[in-house]
């Protein structure tokens, strides 16, 4: 599955903006710093594209063919910061247990 370089980061945002309001008014916060992201990515030819191509993100499995254009790694490092300019919290409560929880069905995602 290919998802265009624009909506991955989009999906980070979506992600850490959920964890933000979930973590609303809770005891312990923590502050979000540098996000590094590495991916794989597909250069394509985009008529509709002011530059002439688009920034594909492509799985394991793409990559790994031989039909696919040529993949690029990218690091990209992102600083998220609120809209007013101030730190991103994403919050947590205190009293929970620590740990992750029950992540059975997060695994293989």
């Amino acid at each position: 599955m290919d998802i265009e370089l624009a909506d991955a980061v989009a999906g980070l945002r979506d992600e850490l903006l959920t964890a933000a309001a979930r973590g609303a008014g809770q005891d312990l916060v923590f502050d979000v710093g540098t996000i590094e992201l590495e991916l794989a990515v597909e250069l394509r030819t985009d008529a509709t594209a002011k530059a002439g191509f688009k920034a594909w993100v492509v799985s394991g499995d793409a990559e790994a063919g031989v039909s696919r254009g040529r993949t690029h790694r990218v690091t990209l490092s992102l600083t998220p910061r609120r809209a007013d300019g101030g730190d991103l919290l994403v919050g947590g409560d205190s009293r929970r247990p620590a740990g992750p929880g029950d992540v059975s069905d997060h695994i293989g995602r």
